[in-house]
């Protein structure tokens, strides 16, 4: 029988039925799990996407309280070496507020003190505030300029609704008085009070009830957004190149080509007169710029 099958087996390697090459090993597979462990990226992601409001919010309660703290405390030591009050020999008592008052008037040639004072000896200052004035105008463009193009056509199309013709009526009447009492508060702030501040308040209020009563289309005919931060640039940097002009003129003993004028008259005042017609125009585009884009998120 066992040479029977070593026949058998021999017969079958020559017809070729039996082969000598190795077999191949079965790999095994290993076994796959659901566990995954965390790397450390994903667990501060993880960590961050669930506690990243609260640490933020801890730190700028904290960031805020000791700001104001410092802020507070420096005002507080400011104040303690402050003279005290009533004596003559206050700073407010001192030789500037003397010269203001009695060479005010040669110097600036306004006869309106104050306007010399904020827009010829400090007119720098008034420089910055018509600065924050712009930023606060930029800031507030770029923070609500967000809205979806559908979404906004439906908020333009909510503030312009069928006006009450009564309000149209006032407005025909109020809007050109109210115009012409800012032109007018603006061009004799040198010689009266009043100036570029409270002149351009009246003619942006006076925008504003215009657009109200007659809608924002109407306004978006002459006054756009492009408009409105040309005119804002170039009155800032007209300001800045006469006022420093006159300041290097003057800092130098450098004879200045502009002249302070006969005072009393509307063309006089040296700069100050296109000095209000500035600010005027930095103040009216602000106030209704404030305006267009609180309601309507566009000028």
């Amino acid at each position: 029988m066992k040479n029977n099958r070593i026949i058998l087996a021999l017969k079958r390697f020559l017809d070729g039925d039996v082969s000598f090459e190795p077999k191949e090993k079965k790999v095994q597979q290993r076994r796959q799990t659901t566990h995954h462990e965390t790397t450390v990226a994903e667990r501060y992601v993880k960590w961050h996407d669930k506690n990243a409001y609260k640490v933020f919010r801890g730190f700028y309660i904290a960031a805020s309280v000791v700001v104001a703290t410092c802020i507070i405390g420096t005002l507080l030591f400011t104040v303690s070496y402050l003279p005290p009050y009533g004596q003559a020999e206050n700073p407010a008592n001192n030789e500037v507020t003397e010269r203001y008052i009695e060479h005010a008037m040669e110097e600036t040639g306004a006869v309106n003190i104050v306007a010399g004072v904020i827009l010829d000896y400090r007119a720098f200052d008034t420089f910055g505030e018509s600065c924050v004035l712009f930023v606060a105008a930029c800031s507030v463009m770029m923070l609500l300029k967000k809205s979806k193009k559908g979404k906004r056509e439906e908020m333009l199309e909510k503030y312009n609704p069928k006006r009450d013709p009564v309000v149209k009526s006032l407005a025909m009447v109020l809007v050109p008085f109210n115009l012409m009492l800012g032109i007018y508060v603006v061009l004799n702030g040198h010689l009266s009070p009043g100036g570029g501040f409270s002149g351009g308040a009246i003619m942006g209020a006076s925008l504003i009830l215009f657009s109200s009563a007659f809608g924002y289309r109407k306004v978006r005919t002459i006054i756009t957004e492009k408009v409105v931060k040309v005119v804002t640039f170039v009155s800032l940097t007209f300001y800045a190149f006469a006022k420093g002009y006159s300041f290097f003129t003057g800092a130098n003993h450098i004879h200045s080509i502009i002249s302070p004028g006969t005072p009393g008259r509307i063309i006089s005042a040296g700069l100050i007169l296109p000095l209000n017609i500035a600010v005027g125009f930095v103040v009216t585009m602000t106030m209704y710029s404030f305006y267009a884009l609180f309601t309507k998120e566009e000028i």
